[in-house]
């Protein structure tokens, strides 16, 4: 995990990647307690037997679940010391490219697209592209609009 000591020092890093967060396994019961969560229990996420004749001889990872990974993602992949508090401002742009095969690693890449200061702390856009371990092609590209204070 990299480390910033101050919001501020990010200001000159924009577009820069910024960090890298470690591997999250994308396991069956990952998936069914996505889909417990949402309601969404499509047989190509919950049906090993069903999906194993469907397009991807495998279930696979809701969309967004892999969206809802990003906090975790976040966590891992940077710290900036003097934040207190970080709020999830919204998504510009969110792109599932490839699917995720269940038992999947992933991890995500953080690009810095922009930094706004702001009253008491800045609003950051960061471009996260998830990863799936194996694979060439991206399984989630997002831009993660944040505001973060010290």
């Amino acid at each position: 995990m990299r480390h910033f000591a101050h919001l501020s020092d990010l200001q000159t890093l924009v577009g820069q990647e910024i960090g890298v967060s470690d591997w999250i396994l994308v396991d069956q019961a990952r998936i069914d307690a996505f889909a417990d969560a949402t309601g969404d229990h499509q047989w190509i996420h919950v049906d090993p037997v069903r999906a194993a004749q469907g397009p991807f001889g495998t279930t696979i990872a809701h969309g967004f679940l892999t969206l809802s990974l990003l906090p975790l993602f976040f966590d891992g992949g940077f710290a900036v010391d003097d934040v207190r508090m970080g709020v999830n401002y919204g998504l510009n742009r969110v792109r599932f490219p490839a699917p995720v095969p269940v038992d999947s690693r992933l991890r995500a890449h953080f690009r810095l697209l922009g930094y706004e200061p702001l009253d008491g702390g800045a609003q950051t856009t960061v471009e996260v592209t998830v990863e799936r371990e194996g694979s060439a092609k991206p399984v989630c590209v997002a831009e993660a609009v944040s505001r973060r204070f010290t």
